[in-house]
């Protein structure tokens, strides 16, 4: 990310397009077909979703309503390259990832899944989200368990035999090995630097379109 924001000054004034990091539709993402019940009482499940910056994705996830806690890591690699200078690399197959722990008496893992297509990326480009680019940046569902695959396939299936994007969703859905936490400087980044370019640019945008979009899953995050 400290790289892209070199990127967007330099685009920026030279006066060249700065891509954007969310979705395009040809229509609103539905919700899905297929999903689990809300249950019966509290409890934590946890979900991971890669899809460029974690920045802004878990920007995104920390402001849902039955959302617990989110942390930005790395999934996909090894547990010694799970570090932001080899990550920068693209040589060690992690993908900026969050993770999220959610309540799923509130809010049910296809929700998640609809908030992850519709405002936290653009799931219909491969190694890149706007101006990032590298396998790091790639979209991917890292799935926890039987369940979850089923749904996010299915979802997947779903949104494409609907022509929702004008072109194929390539998120992988692959299963979850590890986890491995950030630094403690990319934790809630966007939240402590909302004027930083990168995040006024790219992530505020993506805040906005979850309190447009799902206004009643919209939730302010601790601290605003």
């Amino acid at each position: 990310m400290f790289r892209s924001i070199a990127r967007i000054a330099v685009l920026f004034f030279a006066g060249l397009p700065l891509l954007s990091c969310q979705a395009a539709t040809k229509s609103p993402v539905p919700p899905p077909n297929v999903d689990a019940h809300l249950a019966s009482s509290p409890s934590r499940a946890t979900a991971v979703f890669a899809g460029g910056c974690f920045w802004g994705t878990q920007a995104v996830f920390e402001r849902v309503k039955g959302v617990v806690q989110t942390t930005a890591g790395y999934s996909g690699g090894s547990a010694a390259t799970a570090n932001y200078e080899d990550v920068s690399s693209e040589t060690t197959n992690h993908a900026e990832s969050v993770r999220v722990v959610y309540d799923p008496s509130k809010i049910t893992y296809g929700q998640l899944l609809r908030i992850f297509f519709s405002v936290a990326h653009d799931p219909t480009e491969l190694n890149r989200q706007g101006n990032d680019i590298g396998r790091s940046y790639r979209s991917v569902i890292f799935y926890a368990n039987d369940e979850q695959k089923h749904l996010a396939d299915a979802y997947i299936a779903q949104l494409d035999a609907a022509h929702v994007f004008p072109r194929p969703i390539v998120t992988q859905v692959v299963p979850l090995k590890a986890f491995y936490p950030a630094e403690a400087y990319h934790q809630d980044y966007a939240l402590n630097h909302p004027d930083n370019p990168y995040i006024y640019i790219c992530d505020r945008p993506k805040i906005a379109a979850l309190k447009a979009e799902f206004p009643d899953l919209f939730v302010k995050y601790k601290g605003e």
